[in-house]
């Protein structure tokens, strides 16, 4: 595994939070946030910054009850992503120029309806494997408060692992394209040493946690609708996700960003920093170089 460049963390208080920042790069060059996806971590992203490093500066949160950034004590609900978001931009960049924002998955999702809800505040997006949760009908709303109800009362208990190798296999089991130095450096960004002989994961384990509200795609249509910036999606020809919607589906979603572009990087599954960080790093800083 290539040597990966080492970052600065950073705690701020966010929303009543004590959030998680990883930076890489010259402060004086232009900013780029990065949000990284579900059950994930900002650890994890570093194979992908070097070619970014001419370019820009990289600031990835740990998003709320990953990572190193605190739990919450009630729950997890989408908007406050986005709210945090607004809430570290403001924190980072102030009333200044326009930034940069990129996101995978969960974290596309969440840059997606910031650059939708903030036009102004967004000069370039990047989106990488993203905006495929398919649609949910109304029909379903009973049995997912109820679903939800009864998970409410089972305990929570985060995993533990007898050791980074342990969760490195378990790892490679869900991701057996990844080498066993790539599965250790991915388990180190996933877990910490719990002071007891262990190894636990960083993950609020209450984001297993089926919630109760349903995504409805129109709501988040009509956001990207009023988005401003060109928009660069970036997919893994393998990735898996690309099944949860339809072709048609997924054209009339992209169809909602008026300045866009896409790209395919061959071989690649969802997590494009997992299987070709150094090609994904690469396109993404083309596209900001323009």
């Amino acid at each position: 595994m290539t040597a990966v460049p080492a970052s600065r963390s950073e705690f701020v208080r966010i929303r009543g939070l004590r959030y998680h920042v990883r930076r890489w790069g010259d402060p004086r060059q232009p900013l780029l946030i990065l949000g990284h996806g579900f059950l994930d971590a900002s650890a994890t992203f570093a194979p992908l910054v070097p070619p970014l490093l001419d370019v820009c500066q990289v600031l990835m949160p740990d998003w709320r009850g990953l990572g190193y950034t605190q739990w919450p004590v009630d729950g997890y609900w989408f908007a406050d992503y986005v709210a945090d978001l607004d809430a570290l931009v403001e924190h980072y960049a102030g009333e200044s120029a326009p930034l940069w924002l990129a996101g995978h998955s969960m974290g596309a999702q969440v840059a997606s309806l910031y650059a939708g809800l903030r036009p102004e505040r967004v000069s370039r997006l990047i989106l990488l494997d993203g905006l495929f949760t398919p649609d949910m009908p109304p029909t379903l709303a009973a049995d997912r408060y109820r679903r939800w109800l009864r998970q409410l009362r089972l305990p929570m208990r985060a995993k533990t692992y007898a050791s980074f190798e342990a969760l490195a296999e378990r790892i490679r089991l869900q991701h057996p394209q990844l080498s066993v130095a790539q599965a250790l450096f991915v388990a180190r960004g996933w877990a910490a040493d719990d002071g007891r002989g262990r190894v636990r994961l960083l993950a609020d384990p209450r984001h297993r946690l089926n919630m109760p509200t349903l995504y409805r795609a129109a709501e988040s249509m009509a956001i990207w609708r009023q988005i401003r910036a060109p928009t660069l999606f970036i997919d893994g020809s393998a990735s898996n996700l690309h099944a949860l919607i339809s072709a048609e589906e997924r054209a009339a979603r992209r169809a909602c960003f008026a300045q866009r572009e896409e790209s395919i990087v061959e071989g690649a599954g969802h997590m494009l920093h997992f299987d070709a960080p150094q090609r994904t790093g690469e396109r993404m800083a083309d596209f900001l170089r323009r």
